[in-house]
């Protein structure tokens, strides 16, 4: 084709086709002759989707000398270049010389700023916008859910809702996953009654976000009702609802659905089986996850990614078979990173072995521990040994490292409203009556055998100190505020953002006991079902 002028390589390049238009840009690039019309523009969308920051400035050049750098539509795709490119003061700066500006324009920087992160910029950013469509709505919310900022996300829909903006199915998308973060169901039935309301109820994607909110809420029973009444499943929904089953300790269910899944004629990819190792795992199905390791690799061709060797060592090591995934870390064809070690430290605190707890700690150091976990669980296993001088030890080189560690959290949501504690909190309104009622659930089971285990404790202290450092922990309050907030007949449904400590997790079982409650915990790595003095979890977490 000749590319000797704009027209002819802008207007015949179709939509997603971006190798076309990039190396006809370059040819372009070196005639004198500049293109004629704002046809050019396609290109800078061209190095963007190549996330080519060279290609990108040298149309950014041959833009402003044909005096093209101000129109609407090649500045709002030179925009989208820097944002792909990561260069966001440069896209400001081309934003901030357009003599007008559309909502198109204006979206394309919101959206950058709230994909990268940048919530500060997008939130002043959408507060000077005078006009705000489905789009800017989207971005913001979009930004704060993958920020971390589930409230603000349920904020930003109430506003949309409130002028009158009509959700598109990307919001919806947007702002159930919100729901998941912070364990909301109430949010939750609201935002899927929204979609139903809206005709969005048989989306693939939105049917997909609903499977993963109700299993993240507790109610893997929801997540089923959703995936079974889909008028078209894809693969995202089979390993979904795997997923689902596999935090929830249901091995078997996800193992059934995988058997179902092949027979519908769906085939596998890596993520159905990341999600199927790790519900065997969760399960204690040692023998059954090797055999889907070894199916993956050998009937589907599927090449392990380091993911899968993390499921494989975390399976191995919680079943009590440590040595064998020090054995299988050493004979990996991939090196292995700060995860898998700490797949392994996690199930050394588990099983007490302080001995290759320390060796894998030492591989550890050497590739630099990423976040304060890896610290805090050597300094478990010292503390758990009463080897509080080497646990001790541990925490200062943590701290020296500049590592701190996030303090255990934990909420619960009574009547469309979250409630968080935190380890000897007393800054709720209803402090004094959750304490006085903590205690009373202590007395009473104490009389049925419960005794605390204050191994858990990492401070060297006084046996009565530490009994009382661990009765406040913050699932404990959380559990009795939900006691005295909630009928006998309503499930206790608790969050914790940290791993359930084995002296909380043997307290709550007696407390279903004498309080007659049926309690659902969930916490860092899956979930855990309380009833009748039982745990789901089989007490392997």
């Amino acid at each position: 084709m000749d590319c000797g002028t704009s027209s002819s390589w802008s207007s015949t390049s179709p939509a997603g086709s971006w190798a076309s238009p990039t190396r006809c840009s370059t040819q372009s690039l070196r005639r004198t002759r500049a293109p004629s019309t704002p046809s050019s523009a396609p290109t800078p969308g061209a190095c963007s989707a190549l996330a080519n920051l060279r290609f990108g400035r040298a149309i950014h050049r041959h833009a402003a000398a044909a005096g093209l750098h101000t129109d609407l539509f090649v500045s709002t795709a030179l925009i989208d270049l820097y944002i792909r490119c990561a260069r966001f003061v440069a896209a400001a700066n081309v934003f901030a010389k357009m003599p007008a500006r559309d909502v198109v324009a204006w979206n394309a920087l919101l959206a950058g700023y709230a994909k990268a992160g940048l919530i500060d910029e997008a939130e002043m950013l959408f507060d000077e916008m005078e006009v705000k469509d489905t789009v800017s709505y989207g971005a913001l919310l979009s930004g704060y859910v993958q920020n971390g900022k589930a409230d603000e996300a349920f904020l930003v829909f109430k506003k949309m809702q409130a002028c009158n903006v009509e959700p598109d199915v990307a919001t919806m998308v947007s702002l159930i996953p919100a729901c998941s973060h912070l364990a909301a169901l109430q949010h939750g039935r609201c935002s899927h009654g929204s979609v139903i309301v809206r005709g969005l109820a048989t989306e693939t994607s939105i049917c997909n976000a609903l499977i993963d909110m109700y299993a993240k809420c507790g109610r893997i029973d929801l997540s089923r009702q959703v995936f079974d009444k889909m008028l078209s499943q894809d693969i995202v929904s089979w390993n979904t609802m795997i997923a689902g089953y596999g935090i929830h300790g249901l091995g078997r269910e996800a193992t059934t659905l995988f058997l179902g899944m092949k027979n519908e004629g769906f085939a596998p990819d890596d993520v159905t089986f990341i999600c199927l190792i790790s519900a065997c795992s969760h399960s204690g199905l040692v023998t059954e996850g090797k055999h889907w390791f070894h199916t993956m690799t050998h009937k589907y061709g599927i090449q392990p990614r380091m993911e899968h060797y993390i499921c494989m060592v975390d399976l191995l090591a919680r079943g009590g078979f440590l040595d064998e995934a020090y054995e299988f870390i050493q004979n990996m064809p991939l090196k292995a990173d700060v995860r898998v070690w700490g797949a392994l430290l996690g199930a050394c605190r588990i099983h007490k072995n302080i001995d290759l707890g320390k060796r894998v700690s030492r591989m550890i150091q050497k590739l630099g521990p990423e976040g304060t976990g890896n610290f805090v669980l050597l300094s478990n296993i010292f503390s758990a040994a009463g080897r509080f001088d080497e646990a001790a030890e541990v925490r200062i080189i943590q701290k020296v490292k500049g590592f701190k560690k996030s303090p255990g959290c934990s909420w619960i949501e009574i009547n469309g409203s979250l409630h968080a504690f935190v380890g000897g909190d007393q800054s709720h309104p209803h402090s004094s009556d959750i304490y006085e009622e903590l205690d009373n659930i202590l007395i009473d089971i104490k009389k049925l055998g419960y005794q605390a285990d204050t191994s858990f404790v990492l401070q060297d202290l006084e046996e009565e100190e530490k009994e009382k450092a661990l009765l406040y922990h913050s699932e404990k309050l959380a559990i009795t505020f939900g006691v005295l907030n909630l009928t006998e007949d309503k499930t206790i449904f608790v969050t914790k953002n940290l791993r359930v400590c084995g002296d909380c997790h043997s307290a709550i079982k007696y407390m279903t006991l004498v309080r007659h409650r049926d309690i659902i915990v969930r916490d860092a790595n899956r979930f855990h079902h309380f009833k009748n003095g039982q745990c789901s979890c089989g007490d392997f977490w």
